[in-house]
């Protein structure tokens, strides 16, 4: 089933998986796939028992046709000085540190599933602590904002990509963005120029 719908509002979708395919001692393992502004990932509930292998299983899980389908598995732990703790990891098996959306949804599993009763949260992940709040409707998460910190803003970097010039700037919050000023964005063919400029 799908909770919380509605733009912007984290939305989840609760399953099982059976790992360790053709292998002796596979078992099948709960999960919870969510999914903010199109960022979606699987999420663990790790605070008691952890799977081996997690850079293995995101890239086996996050596959778009053998797997569940998703941009990386986020693991929430116990909290290191906060109320929680957010172990993130690509679709590659590589370490994230942080994500807005990915964030978001951790504070909907969190309180929907029981396991806080609170409404302003932190979260520690490997990009510091981010704090929480959560505005709920009934008795379940509609919306979630995230204090996402202060951005690092580093020096424009020219980039030719999809037969153009363009200005990027990087901006980081905890994960890397390439921030493109433009007076017409429908006119860029961001996709193409990301792709090509391996943004």
């Amino acid at each position: 089933s799908r909770t919380g719908g509605g733009r912007g509002r984290p939305r989840s979708f609760y399953g099982w998986k059976r790992i360790g395919w053709g292998q002796k001692g596979a078992r099948n393992m709960r999960f919870t796939k969510m999914e903010g502004l199109g960022n979606d990932y699987i999420y663990l509930n790790c605070l008691e028992e952890t799977p081996a292998d997690l850079p293995e299983l995101s890239r086996r899980l996050s596959h778009r046709h053998f797997g569940v389908g998703a941009d990386g598995l986020i693991c929430i732990r116990p909290g290191r000085t906060g109320d929680f703790t957010m172990e993130m990891y690509n679709a590659d098996g590589s370490r994230g540190a942080m994500c807005g959306n990915g964030i978001r949804c951790v504070g909907k599993y969190v309180y929907d599933r029981g396991l806080t009763r609170e409404t302003c949260l932190t979260i520690d992940t490997d990009a510091g602590p981010r704090h929480l709040e959560l505005h709920v409707l009934g008795e379940v998460v509609d919306r979630v904002t995230v204090d996402m910190g202060t951005v690092e803003v580093s020096a424009p970097v020219p980039v030719e990509a999809a037969g153009e010039r363009f200005t990027v700037v990087p901006a980081n919050a905890g994960n890397p963005h390439g921030v493109i000023f433009c007076e017409d964005p429908e006119a860029v063919e961001l996709e193409r120029a990301q792709k090509e400029a391996d943004l």
